[in-house]
């Protein structure tokens, strides 16, 4: 490979959340390992790899000038977005004024919230369902109703559109959140899939807000489909979210984009976007994004993503075959694996919590999975060098599942 995906950071006194985080947020964070054993941070959704080189280039080549005064959004950034996402996502007639800044993914969820729902007003989502969404859209004064996605014969996760149908119209909801590769469970959805979802949205006269921020996180044979790329409906009715935060580990840098195609949509949205006053771009961030978006940075991901269904397809295999009662779906995109641990837990007679705790006294700082509304759930970040994966499931092996 060209780029360096083997090379195990040290990120302990660097502001990581994954590793400085640990033992100092009760409830969110894994406790800190027992003495003797280091930490692998297999939790929060960012990746322990060097973040690619065209986008230190850039930043570097901006920073060689000192000025950071007021500046204004250059065409390289939304050239570089739209062109991006012609050649990973087969988009067309993608254009600037469809394009507009946010400070965060979530922070767009809310704001397009605002724009067409008040307080005490109902939301739809699939559960399992992101804990960000949860924490946010709760604390945004909205109600939550799920529909469960339920797994097929083969384990695979799919939307049961009788439900989602039923609880639109019982709850009289226009307004649904949508995870497009879905997080946590990992599911790439198929062109059919979305048409069906959309379908039923458009039926109900739903307007959608797409979270698709983990769309280059595509793992083996797998293809992203744009939610607003289903239909001629779909593209009037969906407010989509992207960010290379999640694609290049750049969540410290903040920076996210909206694609809105219909102008009612757009003009709402960017005027609750506006409202706090600070959904402002920070300089370095875009040139950061024109770094992430080119040529050498689409070959950087392209490796990222064999890299990540490497350790993906270990760890599935090797959970499968040694851990009696841990239930999985290998997914087929995202990094992230979603472990149920039920049956597991009753033959140990242990609890989930008994689980995690075993796991974090090695150091193996595995998430828990309950605040994604999977009971009995673990989630598992495996963004890190192979050979941390493997020196986590020896921990695992030896430490954890050896009674």
């Amino acid at each position: 490979m060209r780029y360096d995906f083997t090379t195990i950071l040290d990120r302990e006194g660097k502001d990581a959340i994954a590793v400085d985080g640990l033992g100092k947020m009760p409830g969110f964070a894994p406790e800190r390992p027992k003495d003797g054993f280091d930490i692998i941070p297999m939790w929060i959704a960012d990746m322990n790899f060097p973040t690619a080189p065209p986008i230190l280039d850039a930043m570097m080549n901006r920073i060689q000038h000192p000025s950071f005064g007021y500046f204004m959004t250059s065409d390289a950034y939304t050239n570089a977005i739209i062109d991006w996402q012609e050649k990973r996502n087969h988009v067309e007639g993608l254009t600037a004024e469809c394009i507009g800044y946010e400070n965060g993914v979530l922070g767009g969820v809310m704001s397009a919230l605002r724009a067409f729902l008040q307080p005490g007003d109902s939301v739809l989502l699939h559960s399992p369902t992101y804990v960000g969404f949860t924490n946010s859209i709760l604390n945004g004064g909205y109600k939550i109703v799920h529909s469960p996605l339920v797994q097929d014969e083969n384990g695979v996760w799919r939307m049961d559109y009788e439900d989602m149908d039923r609880k639109l119209k019982k709850h009289r909801i226009h307004v649904a959140v949508f995870c497009n590769p879905h997080n946590p469970c990992g599911r790439v959805w198929e062109r059919e899939e979305l048409e069906k979802a959309m379908e039923v949205y458009r039926n109900n006269q739903c307007v959608v807000i797409s979270d698709e921020i983990w769309s280059d996180i595509i793992l083996e044979g797998n293809q992203h489909i744009p939610l607003a790329s289903v239909s001629e409906d779909a593209k009037n009715r969906t407010i989509s979210f992207y960010a290379p935060s999640k694609t290049f580990s750049l969540a410290g840098l903040v920076g996210s984009y909206h694609i809105i195609y219909n102008k009612y949509l757009r003009d709402l949205v960017r005027a609750s976007s506006s409202k706090c006053h600070y959904n402002s771009m920070n300089v370095i961030s875009m040139h950061a994004l024109v770094g992430a978006y080119s040529k050498e940075g689409e070959v950087w991901v392209d490796e990222l993503c064999q890299t990540l269904s490497k350790n993906i397809n270990y760890a599935y295999n090797h959970i499968i075959e040694n851990y009696d009662g841990i239930k999985l779906t290998k997914p087929q995109g995202t990094y992230m694996l979603f472990l149920d641990c039920t049956e597991w837990c009753k033959k140990a007679g242990k609890s989930v919590d008994d689980l995690l705790k075993a796991g974090w006294d090695v150091g193996v700082a595995w998430q828990d999975g309950r605040a994604f509304h999977g009971a009995n759930a673990i989630r598992m970040n495996l963004a890190l060098p192979f050979s941390r994966v493997k020196e986590a499931f020896e921990r695992l092996d030896k430490y954890v599942f050896n009674i």
